[in-house]
């Protein structure tokens, strides 16, 4: 595993794709074999639901609150579900964390993710999908918990979002959960390899010539 040293800033890396492409459980499976990672925490305007805690699961915030933190650009994307309660990526926990040489994983939608990559250029990447639409379908249809008509207004949904598949860095096809864990596993260390990531061990090895010469 690549140590890296205090002085290197860590990545965002940003796990998206369509609602039912597994992106909690390929999360929880990143977080069970990386646990060097950190997961981004969300401010929420709702109340919290049993055993959920603040700085764990969400920080939770009055709608006046949240109102601050977007009037101070405090937000990296927010928005509002439902018309009702409003989630956002806070600016200075990502901030905070990337300074002090850790790699923030955000699990998000679509339109956030690319949001979010305005924001933050040298974010990660990555987009997950099931291998088709029709697996994708019978997994909405699996949870049990949407009409009909919700499942189709998901599918036209991610059938748009994938048209933004090609703005990412790495496409992951999630057709075995374990599978596409590894895969984005790997896509992540891959990206700790870049080049732009490791001018700092760059400038290390070029100062070490300097003095043997």
């Amino acid at each position: 595993m690549h140590a890296r040293k205090k002085t290197e800033q860590g990545m965002l890396i940003v796990l998206s794709g369509p609602s039912g492409a597994g992106k909690g459980r390929v999360t929880r499976l990143l977080l069970e074999t990386m646990p060097e990672l950190v997961l981004s925490v969300s401010v929420t305007t709702r109340c919290p639901r049993a055993g959920e805690r603040e700085g764990a699961d969400y920080f939770f915030a009055t709608p006046e609150a949240f109102d601050a933190l977007i009037e101070t650009d405090g937000f990296l994307e927010h928005k509002c579900v439902f018309g009702q309660n409003r989630y956002g990526t806070p600016r200075a926990f990502v901030e905070e964390q990337r300074a002090l040489g850790k790699d923030v994983l955000l699990e998000i939608d679509v339109k956030g993710a690319l949001d979010v990559k305005n924001r933050v250029p040298d974010a990660v990447m990555i987009f997950l999908m099931p291998p088709s639409f029709a697996v994708l379908e019978s997994r909405l249809r699996q949870r049990g918990t949407e009409s009909d008509a919700d499942i189709a207004a998901r599918l036209d949904t991610a059938r748009e979002e994938l048209k933004s598949a090609h703005l990412y860095d790495y496409f992951i096809i999630n057709d075995r959960l374990e599978q596409a864990a590894e895969e984005t596993r790997l896509a992540i260390m891959a990206a700790r390899l870049q080049a732009s990531r490791r001018l700092d061990v760059i400038r290390a090895i070029m100062e070490g010539e300097k003095k043997t010469c």
